[in-house]
């Protein structure tokens, strides 16, 4: 598709899975079917917690949050490819491309951050259980909530607001499967300096600093439960930040495998397949590593399901 001059007033083509026609119809079914699947099990898991009073404490109020960040993130994406995967040219114009990452990046880095904040309250839960209820009360949870749904919006408009003024007036093809920061800026013939160096300082903040808080509160909180005398009371500790600790390790993998490196060495299929991880495998999975590890929340899940009673 031919550029007009260096306009805003343009189309990008999504390259998707374009290289691999054959398997258009496979993947159709298998994200079309982890899309309905994530989005079932999300908005289920936020409608038990909203509706269960006993689910009420802040360990929930997170995973709600949790939640309504994947729903964000998989709506934001799968339609799109779902469309591209029955087309034969996937075209997204400048403002939806901008609305998408929009919505991506704030999802996606809500969640890391959310997730930094979640392992904090598993660390007071295990370390602390005495003083739990005062160190984590609702003030506090919906300060921390609302800093990082704020922070995150705030920090991807400033990404957002930087790749509106660039200039594109050559390819168009943006070789992901959807609109994302390193494959955007590859395609930009004008100066991109700012943009990467936000990129590194988000990087840095994002996927190092909160690494680094996650893997200190999971240090005590390993520690405090190797000082359980009793097996039964470690595994019962355990228990209540294993899910976590699951989500944990899948969401990095895929940001790390992916993200943590220069974008001038942006290798496309690597960052489709973390893309394909952490924007529909992981939505997909944590409501079930959820469910299926916590009692309480399958018990609420019967409530509001009458054909899981029997």
């Amino acid at each position: 598709m031919a550029m007009i001059n260096e306009t805003q007033t343009i189309q990008f083509i999504l390259q998707g899975f374009s290289e691999h026609p054959e398997l258009r119809i496979p993947l159709f079914i298998c994200f079309l079917t982890l899309y309905m699947v994530a989005l079932t099990g999300n908005v289920l898991i936020i409608t038990a917690i909203i509706f269960n009073s006993h689910l009420h404490n802040p360990m929930y109020f997170f995973l709600f949050n949790l939640a309504t960040m994947d729903v964000i993130c998989t709506s934001s994406i799968l339609p799109k490819v779902l469309q591209g995967l029955l087309l034969k040219e996937n075209t997204i114009s400048f403002g939806g491309c901008m609305a998408q990452l929009y919505f991506l990046t704030w999802s996606a880095s809500s969640e890391l951050l959310l997730l930094t904040v979640m392992a904090y309250d598993r660390y007071v839960a295990i370390c602390h259980p005495l003083h739990y209820g005062t160190m984590m009360s609702k003030t506090l949870c919906s300060m921390l909530a609302s800093g990082v749904w704020g922070l995150c919006a705030f920090n991807t408009a400033i990404h957002t607001g930087l790749m509106i003024r660039l200039s594109f007036c050559g390819p168009n093809i943006v070789t992901h499967f959807f609109c994302e920061v390193p494959p955007l800026l590859l395609l930009s013939c004008s100066p991109t300096y700012v943009n990467r160096i936000m990129i590194v300082l988000a990087d840095a903040f994002y996927g190092i600093l909160n690494f680094v808080l996650t893997l200190i509160s999971y240090s005590l909180i390993i520690s405090s439960i190797l000082k359980i005398r009793t097996t039964e009371g470690k595994k019962k500790a355990f228990s209540t930040c294993s899910s976590h600790l699951i989500v944990v390790s899948m969401y990095y993998t895929a940001v790390f495998y992916a993200y943590i490196s220069p974008v001038s060495s942006y290798n496309p299929e690597k960052s489709k397949l973390a893309g394909v991880l952490y924007t529909m495998l992981s939505p997909t999975l944590n409501p079930l590593i959820y469910t299926l590890r916590n009692k309480e929340v399958k018990q609420a899940l019967r409530k509001i399901l009458p054909f899981s009673k029997n």
